[in-house]
């Protein structure tokens, strides 16, 4: 087990190696001068030249990407060009807001999904299953903006319980700060339910369909002990992995989500990087949120070996 661990860090740290080339070459290559956009276009070539050595744009690219790596690793992400503030500090602001956000929405989608799958699969060709997976493939089909947009109608706008968009803050208080991301939770949440569901009912009814699920039926265990008791761990392979990749895409994929609410999130200090061609802030988020998805996956690795033992021996 030990070994596993160890291989997969490895791994891990290679992976965040080549990734850390990727993103900066990719950036680097993106049209556009990040000292002329912040001067304006009227700027003069010396003044441009000026801000540009301020800040290192006129080093080797070599020397460039060392130097950014070198921070990285000591945990220095840089200066944002345009807010003039380390990129930690604005990575760490933001983060208290998508990170809660992308926490909620995986626990509700959990707590929605494993329930429904495992009612859909126990009760595969009736009416109920039918029903459910159809209501579930129009979560799936459903634009999460447009699911958004719908709910601030329904609940801010004609039943005001909840605010529309903007977040106090949470020194305005938790409960404060939790009421302004019920909605985008739900907004983001139901569809990810809907793909879990569909995914843990398949599951089920593979499981559900070897031998030994036979043999306790034979065995005379009721419908309910089968299900509890042998088919969900058996079954929770697949289902651990998706909720891994949804855990990652709920942190970096709420760029629409936190646009709709105005939330002050990764998602919209991303989009407003790129438009002004921070590159620097666009980097550090972007290692983060690889590095969070290396994580994650090492976590789902793990938990495979905790779910099933006899993946243990594998390892």
């Amino acid at each position: 087990m030990l070994s596993y661990f160890a291989k997969r860090t490895m791994i891990g740290i290679l992976t965040l190696l080549a990734a850390s080339i990727i993103v900066f070459a990719v950036l680097e290559v993106v049209p556009g001068d990040p000292a002329r956009l912040m001067l304006g276009m009227n700027a003069t070539d010396d003044a441009v030249r000026a801000l540009q050595e301020q800040m290192g744009l006129n080093q080797p690219l070599l020397l460039r990407y060392l130097s950014w790596l070198g921070g990285l690793l000591g945990g220095d992400l840089g200066r944002s060009y345009t807010y003039s503030v380390p990129v930690f500090d604005l990575i760490t602001e933001r983060v208290a807001v998508s990170l809660p956000l992308a926490l909620a929405s995986l626990a509700m989608s959990t707590l929605i999904a494993i329930p429904v799958g495992m009612f859909t699969a126990s009760n595969r060709g009736k009416l109920s299953d039918t029903a459910t997976m159809g209501i579930a493939q129009i979560g799936v089909a459903i634009p999460s903006f447009w699911f958004a947009l719908l709910l601030v109608y329904v609940f801010a706008v004609t039943l005001r319980l909840l605010p529309a968009g903007g977040f106090p803050g949470w020194n305005a208080g938790l409960g404060a700060g939790l009421k302004s991301l019920i909605l985008p939770s739900i907004a983001l949440a139901l569809p990810q339910a809907a793909i879990l569901a569909r995914i843990t009912r398949s599951a089920l009814l593979d499981v559900l369909g070897e031998d030994y699920i036979r043999t306790a039926r034979a065995k005379g265990l009721s419908k309910r002990q089968i299900l509890y008791r042998h088919a969900l761990r058996n079954a929770l392979i697949p289902v651990l992995t998706i909720l891994g990749l949804q855990f990652a895409f709920l942190l970096a994929g709420t760029i629409i989500i936190e646009n709709v609410f105005y939330l002050p999130g990764l998602g919209r200090l991303v989009f407003q990087a790129i438009t002004q061609r921070d590159l620097i802030v666009v980097e550090g988020v972007v290692m983060l949120l690889v590095a969070t998805v290396i994580i994650v996956n090492l976590l789902v690795d793990l938990s495979y070996a905790i779910v099933d033992p006899r993946l243990r021996s594998q390892q």
